[in-house]
């Protein structure tokens, strides 16, 4: 059987993911960066289910309580993790921000990256899936505001206008979004809800530096939802017909 060239065996090992703290390093020794790794680490190896403060501490060799210093809630460790997930990409070298080979190949790059991120965390990647974004309109699982940025400028600067820009966006992350979650959920990962964030209203992603994503907003923020079902729906009509054909 072939190797997937996607999966963490077929890349020659796990993604690159945060080093954790070892167990018993103390606290002095410890930062926000290796306990996000050290989650990270927790999910994959036991579920999303499994972590708890008490969990995370004992991993690391330290109190719960001390967790509080670098990630003042549970809310705020969970947006911590799907963000150290996400970021895996930024050390994918086979990941463009920009489009030297034309905007195919960097949304190919792009799409294969997120996957290699699905298959190295399949437990954390639902997290990625459900967690509340930085602004109603960031779809996951790209759910960075840098590489929206990314993708919105290498469509622009390869002649699509503002409206097909935004169209591809969202057709684009519905594609991952959905056949991501169904690859994790074959290999029996439990894609459920793991119970509600707390409450109030999350604060206004700050724009400051993305251009592209400043003057897009309105139409990023509009619900376009049904329309793009049919148009997906009407997408695999086409593709069975070819299929049917052949």
């Amino acid at each position: 059987m072939s190797i997937d060239p996607d999966s963490p065996q077929g890349r020659g090992g796990a993604a690159a993911t945060t080093a954790a703290a070892q167990p018993g390093v103390g606290r002095g020794q410890l930062d926000r960066r290796r306990v996000l790794g050290a989650a990270v680490e927790l999910i994959d190896e036991q579920g999303l289910r499994a972590l708890t403060m008490r969990a995370l501490g004992q991993r690391l060799g330290v109190e719960a309580m001390s967790l509080y210093h670098y990630v003042p809630s549970r809310e705020n460790l969970l947006d911590g993790i799907v963000e150290s997930v996400v970021d895996e990409l930024y050390g994918d070298p086979d990941v463009h921000m920009d489009a030297p080979d034309g905007w195919q190949a960097y949304i190919q790059r792009l799409a294969h990256g997120v996957r290699r991120i699905a298959l190295a965390h399949p437990e954390v990647f639902p997290l990625v899936c459900t967690r509340p974004s930085a602004a109603p309109w960031v779809k996951p699982p790209l759910r960075s505001l840098r590489w929206m940025e990314s993708f919105l400028t290498v469509l622009s600067d390869c002649g699509f206008d503002d409206g097909e820009s935004v169209a591809a966006y969202r057709a684009f992350s519905s594609f991952l979004l959905g056949h991501l979650l169904l690859e994790v959920s074959a290999h029996g990962v439990d894609i459920g809800p793991v119970g509600e964030p707390d409450p109030g209203t999350a604060d206004r992603a700050d724009l400051h530096g993305y251009p592209h994503l400043q003057r897009l907003e309105p139409e990023l923020a509009q619900d376009h939802t049904a329309d793009e079902f049919e148009e997906s729906l009407e997408n695999l009509l086409t593709r069975l017909e070819r299929v049917v054909r052949v």
